[in-house]
């Protein structure tokens, strides 16, 4: 990135305000940054890493800000976060084994999954809590092993690409979790700030920063994501929902465009 260009920087810290926003209230924030640093003249590969390690103060802002709804979720953060962590690390490892058009086709359909998921979970939640009633059994506390492996699973695409990751998230925990949606919400940032980190530290090792747009981005993210938590915590969940499905409908047009 050229610091002559005032303009570019400027953008780049924009676009790290925003994206941190909507990553700790939605996600996909990614969607923002990434075309924005690519614009600068970054190549992709150096704009993903650069921008894995750019949105992490704003994801962990967005963690502290919703650190009440955190309170008594310690044991299964503890767990999903070791799934995260060996995700996020796949994934990273992906990004630079396999070619860029590698997850092209399948990211909108896996978004647009999971927003189908995000609008029906109501629905869903009722039945299965109407369908253990009737036998007499009560709901996991953490969704047992099928909500781990889901969870693993959609770290490792956060540690490829990232985009979205955190609606995949809060559709997969929403869907196997008697839980309220912000504690989710919650939840979900910390997911992310786990992945973002493990795929940044192995970036590091193997990979091309632009430390410019990584501090510029940290900068931006860091306060986006205060803000985005301050505002996300005053939604009511239906609200949130609605907010979700906005984004992520989006983020799948983005998508396919791209």
């Amino acid at each position: 990135m050229n610091a002559a260009h005032i303009g570019e920087l400027l953008a780049v810290l924009g676009a790290g305000i925003a994206a941190g926003a909507v990553n700790a209230v939605v996600g996909s924030g990614t969607l923002i940054t990434f075309p924005v640093l690519l614009a600068t003249g970054l190549p992709p590969v150096t704009a993903t890493v650069s921008n894995a390690l750019g949105l992490i103060p704003g994801s962990i802002s967005g963690a502290i800000g919703y650190r009440r709804e955190l309170s008594g979720q310690r044991r299964r953060i503890l767990k999903w976060s070791a799934g995260a962590l060996l995700g996020g690390l796949t994934g990273a490892a992906l990004l630079l084994a396999l070619p860029a058009s590698a997850f092209e086709r399948i990211v909108p359909a896996l978004v647009g999954l999971a927003l189908v998921l995000v609008v029906l979970q109501p629905l869903i939640s009722r039945r299965l809590r109407t369908r253990r009633a009737r036998k007499g059994r009560s709901a996991h506390p953490d969704g047992g092993p099928l909500l781990l492996t889901g969870l693993t699973l959609a770290s490792v695409y956060g540690g490829y690409f990232s985009a979205a990751q955190g609606i995949i998230y809060v559709a997969l925990m929403g869907m196997l979790l008697d839980d309220d949606l912000r504690r989710l919400t919650a939840v979900k940032n910390v997911l992310v700030a786990v992945v973002n980190s493990v795929a940044a530290l192995f970036f590091l090792v193997v990979a091309d920063f632009d430390w410019t747009a990584v501090a510029l981005l940290a900068i931006g993210s860091a306060a986006g994501g205060h803000l985005g938590a301050t505002t996300g915590r005053r939604l009511r969940p239906a609200v949130l929902r609605a907010l979700i499905v906005v984004v992520g409908t989006v983020a799948i047009v983005q998508l396919v465009l791209h």
